[in-house]
């Protein structure tokens, strides 16, 4: 571990509810996501979202190897290191993925989603190139927060297409929330990174907002 775990309760400020802004602003709550996580929906519709997360967060460098050229404090700079060397796993699984679930999902109304997938994978580059302090390490840690959920969409699209599930290697949440108790101490630099958190779950939201409207769109095609 990289620090000893703090109570999400024991965190204060803005990020101190930190179980409640990814519950509330990341990927765990949305309804697609639950219906991709349970089996609900066609293989198609598992086969579209393992394409658009590896869209998003299959290529190096990714979201968390920008953010690690942005880190300032000794804390920011061990945490960016060890997640981009937990990514580089989860790359590999996405590729594997991919693989498996053979060509994208026809779809209507493709060349509007490849546009909307497009400014997506734009926005987080720029959160993560951010020269604002804090605000590229808040992306960061955001990622790797909603990643317990958009992992448990990876795993079932592995079981589902027939691979054994990978490890995640991500730094724990708990893990996580230690980091950010441990930079969330100067008013501005906690402005940033909840800036920079907000911002990727507003991403993810919009990703599986996308799925869903494919998923709509290939129903009544």
């Amino acid at each position: 571990m990289l620090l000893d775990t703090a109570p999400i309760e024991h965190l204060s400020g803005a990020w101190g509810p930190m179980g409640a802004l990814a519950d509330t602003d990341g990927s765990a709550r949305h309804p697609h996501l639950h219906q991709l996580r349970t089996g609900s929906l066609p293989l198609r519709d598992l086969a579209d979202a393992v394409h658009h997360i590896a869209r998003l967060h299959g290529r190096h460098p990714g979201l968390i190897d920008y953010a690690a050229a942005h880190g300032r404090r000794p804390v920011e700079c061990d945490w960016l290191e060890a997640g981009a060397e937990a990514f580089v796993v989860e790359r590999a699984n996405l590729a594997r993925l991919v693989a498996a679930a053979g060509p994208l999902p026809s779809t209507p109304g493709h060349a509007e989603s490849e546009a909307a997938a497009a400014a997506q994978r734009h926005a987080l580059d720029m959160l993560a190139q951010s020269d604002r302090a804090g605000c590229a390490t808040g992306a960061a840690l955001a990622l790797a927060i909603d990643w317990v959920a958009i992992r448990a969409v990876l795993d079932r699209a592995a079981a589902c297409f027939g691979l054994d599930p990978l490890p995640a290697r991500l730094p724990i949440p708990e893990e996580t929330v230690s980091v950010v108790d441990a930079l969330a101490r100067e008013a501005a630099h906690e402005r940033a990174m909840l800036f920079g958190a907000q911002q990727v779950f507003a991403q993810h939201r919009g990703l599986w907002d996308l799925l869903e409207a494919r998923t709509s769109a290939r129903s009544r095609a």
